[in-house]
């Protein structure tokens, strides 16, 4: 597989305020903006030692597109010259997107005791909603999809799946694992590499 560089998006208000954000479509914040321009700048002496093209992708979702604008913007390359893939929406959370864990613990104690049980399995309530299981189908169907080098803007539940699909990491430690969104994610899966840069 060619060279992979994922950026989770920027910091929405949502974030910030921990609230559970899946599928809903929220813009980023100041401080998201400035990560994203910050990561366009790693990226781009990142990429001119990679010393070839490279295809960029986000989700379609308007945190990860204007992240994926500003960081190409740092880069000095034309914002809007990307694409996008549905594969790579966030997970949903159903009809809790929107609130935080307290808020749900007040009226939903039993079924966060049961996500708490098992995070990477638990399907929320809700018609839409997944887990981050069902996630990683889709995930791995873009994964296999890579053809060429790329950057790939996306979401923490994306990047979850991937440390489960290429590095099989545990389900429990996927689940948990920080994803922060200042740093850059390299991945190598002909060796099984995946890490922050």
């Amino acid at each position: 597989m060619p060279p992979l560089y994922v950026i989770r998006h920027g910091q929405t208000d949502w974030n910030a305020e921990r609230r559970l954000q899946g599928q809903k479509d929220i813009d980023l914040n100041a401080i998201g903006r400035a990560q994203a321009r910050q990561n366009g700048v790693e990226l781009a002496e990142i990429l001119a030692f990679e010393n070839q093209p490279f295809d960029f992708v986000a989700s379609p979702l308007r945190r990860t597109r204007e992240t994926m604008e500003i960081a190409r913007e740092a880069m000095g390359l034309p914002p809007k010259d990307y694409r996008t893939d549905e594969r790579l929406v966030e997970v949903s959370f159903g009809a809790w997107e929107g609130f935080t864990l307290k808020e749900l613990k007040a009226t939903q104690a039993e079924r966060l005791a049961e996500r708490n049980a098992g995070k990477w399995d638990f399907i929320p309530p809700g018609e839409d909603a997944e887990s981050y299981e069902i996630l990683s189908w889709r995930v791995g169907s873009w994964l296999t999809s890579v053809d060429r080098p790329t950057v790939c803007v996306t979401h923490g539940g994306v990047i979850r799946s991937l440390f489960r699909l290429i590095a099989d990491i545990s389900k429990e430690d996927a689940a948990d694992a920080e994803i922060p969104q200042d740093r850059i994610l390299k991945v190598d899966p002909e060796i099984k590499i995946i890490g922050w840069i």
